[in-house]
């Protein structure tokens, strides 16, 4: 491990940018930065502390260690100059009870909580805990009582009332698998007639009739005595259940998986037995979609009401429902619910004792409700009401309610974003990671309940991911900058106050690399927005320009890589140094579709992908032309799953703006992908031909004219083989010549060995360094 002195003079001059001609540590090669982790280590994770704040624990390993292995348990005393302490594994998993959730009584002596199918109390703060059940069948808690005297715990299907006081278990439900058995017999008039004169000529008949009849007074004697029962649909199962505090009503949400789908299933064909095995996967978009209901159940005379959160919701298609749960009170629960078309999402009061349900908030989008933090929120303590957070100003921001709906407050607004809310530990104020100072930043701050006291609490520039200690004393914050990887610091709870390092999880050879803190551009574009995108410059690594330059593309549409600390991408990242050191000058780009910057950017793309977001990377060739003279052919794109997509769609479009492209485990057609994430952008494929049309690659591949690498994993089950095969066989049907394809047998979506990742960039960098220098044609 690399000593903290060293470690401290490495974070000092991170940020300092390459000087051209400076001696500096050469960019390593491509099978070393393809190592991955091996070299930039893994990202504690995970982290907890335990109840008396005197230790962190996490998962994590240590420098150096082989990309195969798993991340391991770890803790540190938390205290500067610590050293991580690797746990067995059966050691941490029998600590798990400590750090489960569950509910903490009001004097925060106790928390009850489950963990590993069993009920437990944790005594607090020292942490100690005993079991409570020890059975085979699974038990997970869903409330506890008003009074603390009684936990309510959910086996599959059916809800029991633990007595703390004397631990005697009650079931309160009887909730079971529909349908309800039809015990009516069906006689045709023929029947009956004879069963009649049966009756009527022998006593013996008479006699088994009055039997019958006394066995059924009898058994409905017992049954009123009985839980009633409640019967689900048929092939209807349970989701969820929020038991009130107190204990007369339980709500819950159920599911029924929609028939007559069909599953696309992936062929692997390295496998152990030597045969070719499929891999079920998912439906394609546009196919049939489950139900979902949300039901109140009246425990004591088993009554339910079946309740519908959106208005004309009679089909019980939602593109989500979920729960917050009930009040302090136990008199009101909340419900949240997406209409099918992801157009509406609702925030719903339940009120127990009518069984009634009412809107209170409302957010529609004329393209699809989303954001950061878009399930964030819950009821605030007592009778304070709710809190939420939605892009209802094209940001998002934090929110708060009275239960009846009125008093709507912002309490934070700005042309920034809320990316994560929770309520403190003791619900006494909220604890906020947002992007206040800058997009492309990410700090921690606390704000009271009513708005007030709102203190930023982290300093230095990069992305902050804060845990607060128990005792409040202190915040473990997993903390990164550009170029240097996640960390985990130990910070006083002093607003502003200096951390200090506690995990080093790079090699000390990767340390001292040449890794830079990209400088962050705005491009302009041809709508007059400002497009952000880290540069790498040759000039930063001691090199001349090749007159030639890449454009990176980053996955998932709605993500953020242009920002101030480590990117998700670290292999691109390093792979970019390496360009920069050849010559190329290099744009990682957040074309529109990225998060980070507000509704109207991350929607832009609605009914049409590769149309604005690719305009963003047409805009990026322009700049480069105008600022740095680098002409279009000598300019090259690439990217993985949407920056794939996009890949092709610059190629197949735009292609007099890109000299060559690379598209990797890229979505070809999006009526092949899945549905929660292609209906909310394009709707259905068959309701909405166009969107689908102007958006999927493999309508427009006749625009073929640059050189273009196709390479994709053969066992993705998430942008299937299939989708390049068909883009395969489309290129050969139209007779383009400048492609070629790299298949890697035993890959997934994000790539595993080693070697894989090498084999892919060295075809990605062949690719660049064939066409991109010399100009468009040289070469053929």
């Amino acid at each position: 491990m690399v000593c903290r002195a060293l470690v401290v003079l490495l974070i000092a001059v991170a940020g300092a940018p390459a000087v051209l001609g400076a001696q500096q540590a050469p960019v390593p090669d491509l099978a070393t930065i393809m190592r991955g982790p091996e070299t930039v280590g893994r990202e504690p994770g995970g982290v907890r502390w335990t109840p008396d704040s005197r230790y962190i624990h996490f998962s994590w390993l240590p420098p150096g260690t082989d990309w195969r292995e798993a991340a391991r348990p770890y803790r540190l005393r938390a205290v500067p100059g610590a050293v991580p302490e690797p746990l067995a594994r059966r050691t941490s998993d029998s600590l798990a009870p400590m750090f489960a959730d569950g509910y903490t009584t009001r004097d925060g002596a106790r928390r009850y909580v489950g963990s590993g199918g069993d009920l437990y109390v944790v005594e607090l703060p020292s942490g100690r805990f005993r079991a409570l059940t020890r059975t085979q069948g699974p038990e997970q808690l869903v409330g506890m009582s008003g009074d603390e005297r009684t936990l309510y715990y959910r086996d599959a299907t059916n809800v029991f009332a633990f007595e703390l006081g004397t631990g005697a278990i009650r079931q309160l439900t009887d909730i079971r698998n529909g349908p309800a058995p039809d015990t009516t017999r069906k006689l045709t008039p023929q029947q009956r007639a004879l069963e009649q004169d049966q009756r009527d000529l022998l006593a013996v008949m008479r006699d088994a009739a009055r039997a019958d009849s006394i066995r059924k007074a009898e058994a409905a004697a017992r049954d009123s005595s009985a839980l009633p029962k409640v019967y689900l649909a048929r092939e209807e199962r349970m989701r969820g259940m929020w038991m009130s505090p107190r204990g007369t009503h339980l709500l819950f949400l159920t599911s029924t998986s929609a028939s007559g789908t069909k599953t696309a299933d992936v062929p692997n064909y390295v496998t152990s037995s030597g045969y070719t095995e499929e891999i079920p996967t998912r439906t394609k978009v546009g196919d049939a979609i489950g139900k979902q209901r949300v039901g109140l159940l009246e425990v004591a005379s088993g009554k339910v009401t079946w309740l519908r959160p959106l208005a004309n919701d009679s089909t019980q298609l939602y593109g989500g429902l979920n729960s917050w749960g009930w009040n302090d009170a136990g008199t009101l629960a909340l419900v949240t619910a997406d209409n099918a078309e992801f157009t509406t999402r609702v925030i719903a009061r339940v009120h127990a004792d009518s069984a009634t349900i009412t809107p209170l908030e409302t957010l529609v989008d004329s393209a699809w409700v989303g954001g950061p933090c878009g399930g964030c929120g819950g009821w605030l303590p007592g009778d304070r009401g709710l809190w939420f957070v939605n892009e209802s100003t094209g940001h998002a921001h934090l929110y708060t309610m009275r239960a009846d709906g009125t008093g709507r407050r912002a309490l934070t607004s700005g042309l920034w974003e809320v990316r994560q809310v929770e309520l403190s530990a003791d619900r006494s104020r909220f604890e906020l990671h947002t992007a206040e100072v800058s997009a492309y930043e990410r700090h921690f701050w606390t704000m009271a309940l009513d708005g007030s006291a709102k203190t930023r609490w982290t300093k230095a520039t990069g992305g902050h991911q804060v845990t607060v200690s128990p005792d409040g004393k202190l915040l473990a914050d997993v903390f990164s900058t550009a170029n240097r990887p996640p960390e985990l610091f130990l910070q006083p709870a002093t607003p502003m106050a200096d951390a200090v390092q506690l995990t080093t999880s790079p090699t000390a050879a990767w340390l001292a690399g040449p890794w830079i803190t990209p400088e962050i551009v705005e491009i302009p574009a041809s709508d007059g927005a400002k497009v952000p995108a880290r540069i790498y410059r040759p000039e930063q690594f001691g090199a001349r320009s090749n007159g030639a330059a890449v454009l990176f593309v980053h996955g998932a549409g709605y993500l953020h890589n242009v920002h101030r600390w480590w990117s998700t991408y670290f292999r691109e990242y390093q792979f970019h140094h390496l360009l920069a050191s050849k010559g190329y000058t290099v744009l990682d780009v957040d074309y529109r579709a990225s998060a980070g910057y507000g509704r109207d950017w991350r929607t832009a793309i609605y009914r049409h992908m590769g149309g604005r977001d690719l305009e963003d990377f047409v805009d990026a060739s322009k700049w480069l032309t105008a600022t740095h003279g680098i002409a279009p052919e000598r300019i090259g794109i690439y990217g993985g799953s949407y920056g794939g997509f996009i890949t092709l769609m610059a190629l197949f479009t735009r292609g007099e703006y890109f000299g060559a492209g690379a598209a990797l485990r890229s979505v070809t057609d999006w009526a092949h992908y899945n549905h929660g994430y292609t209906a909310r952008i394009l709707n259905e494929p068959q309701g909405d031909t166009t969107a689908y049309r102007r958006s999927s690659p493999i309508f427009l591949a006749e625009g073929l004219d640059d050189p273009l690498l196709i390479a994709h994993g053969m066992i993705d089950t998430n942008v299937h083989f299939q989708d390049v095969v068909r883009l395969a066989q489309r290129l050969i049907e139209l007779g383009k010549t400048r492609w070629e394809m790299a298949v890697y047998p035993v890959e997934d979506h994000g790539f595993v060995r080693p070697d894989s990742w090498t084999d892919e960039y060295r075809r990605i960098l062949e690719l660049f360094d064939r066409w991109l220098p010399a100009g468009r044609g040289v070469q053929e």
